[in-house]
């Protein structure tokens, strides 16, 4: 078993990652019922909560079938945070985390996300801010450093522990590398190794198939892992590791019937909690890795994104699911989107 604070999660759990207009509750409900042990929403401005922004305010939905489910949070100013770890506390999460790791230039260049890297002293009275101002358990997910230059990830475990944060997530890359080349996991397990760490440390970057989770399991020793990328479009990524761990066996890959199935699900949720337009904009995302491995699939993929109406997105995907229902899909390599670009902020 794992512990953030009192929040029980089986050995080497599987969590699903924080993804600005990804990780929303229609998908973090397909996520869920494949397995998620844990899942954050979308980040969320501290100074969005505090001036009431709908966008923001939206964010901080959470039903009680998602449990345990995090609020993360971002912002570079102590007294901001503080405000909006208190708004977060009357929404009731499990707990609160800190983004300290989002690459993306308007985020970490106005002091927040990943730009926090660049000032440890002010990441650690940033998390102590946020760690007096709430009642949760404070987690933070974070990367190795702003650039090759300053991997200061070891040192800035050890502090932000001090201050009371009860688990860490860190993503196996720089600031500067964004989403490019392999996640570099040693360092990751240094702070793990680390007599000092007390807490449980999560490994993120790059985890897209069974294999590679437990390969990474056994090589670095992290509590649990967490996953992005890899579950857009893709949320059977989570079963399939638990599969494999318990039996040391590849399961089937989801049957067509199933893809579409999901897919549906997922889009009529998408539908109703964000409205038409923007339910549907936001599913395009997802169709590439849920039809991963159909052949002539492209023809239906261009049709899918231009389709305007959820009726008409249905019938295509109904369409799919006839056309291909005896087809036997073998598990695909999953498309591990780069994600800032196609998910803009």
């Amino acid at each position: 078993m794992v512990k953030i604070d009192t929040i029980e999660l089986p050995d080497f759990p599987l969590l699903l990652a924080p993804m600005e207009d990804v990780s929303d509750p229609p998908f973090r409900v397909v996520c869920k019922e494949n397995g998620a042990d844990l899942m954050y929403t979308e980040f969320i401005s501290s100074e969005g909560l505090i001036r009431d922004a709908i966008k923001s305010r939206k964010k901080l939905d959470i039903f009680d079938y998602e449990r345990p489910v995090g609020i993360q949070i971002f912002g570079g100013d102590e007294d901001s945070l503080a405000l909006a770890a208190k708004i977060v506390d009357v929404t009731n999460p499990d707990l609160l985390d800190i983004n300290f790791g989002c690459p993306v230039k308007k985020v970490a260049c106005k002091g927040a996300g990943a730009g926090v890297l660049k000032d440890l002293d002010l990441m650690v009275r940033l998390t102590s801010a946020v760690v007096k101002a709430t009642k949760l358990p404070v987690t933070v997910k974070t990367r190795l450093g702003w650039d090759e230059d300053s991997k200061n990830i070891e040192e800035v475990a050890e502090r932000l522990q001090d201050v009371g944060i009860k688990a860490l997530s860190i993503h196996g890359r720089t600031r500067a590398q964004m989403y490019k080349g392999e996640a570099d996991w040693t360092l990751i397990a240094k702070v793990k190794n680390n007599p000092r760490i007390h807490i449980p440390i999560f490994g993120n970057g790059d985890i897209d198939s069974p294999q590679k989770a437990v390969a990474y399991k056994n090589r670095y020793g992290v509590d649990g892992v967490m996953i992005g990328r890899a579950a857009i479009g893709y949320p059977w990524i989570f079963r399939e590791i638990k599969h494999y761990i318990k039996t040391g066996e590849m399961m089937a890959a989801p049957t067509v019937a199933e893809r579409v199935a999901v897919c549906k699900q997922h889009l009529i949720q998408s539908v109703a909690w964000k409205g038409p337009v923007v339910g549907i904009n936001e599913m395009r995302r997802h169709y590439a890795n849920y039809l991963k491995g159909l052949p002539g699939i492209k023809d239906y993929r261009s049709r899918l994104v231009t389709i305007k109406e959820s009726e008409g997105v249905e019938e295509v995907l109904d369409e799919i699911g006839e056309v291909f229902k005896d087809f036997i899909v073998e598990r695909a390599p999953i498309e591990l989107i780069n994600y800032h670009e196609n998910c803009p902020l």
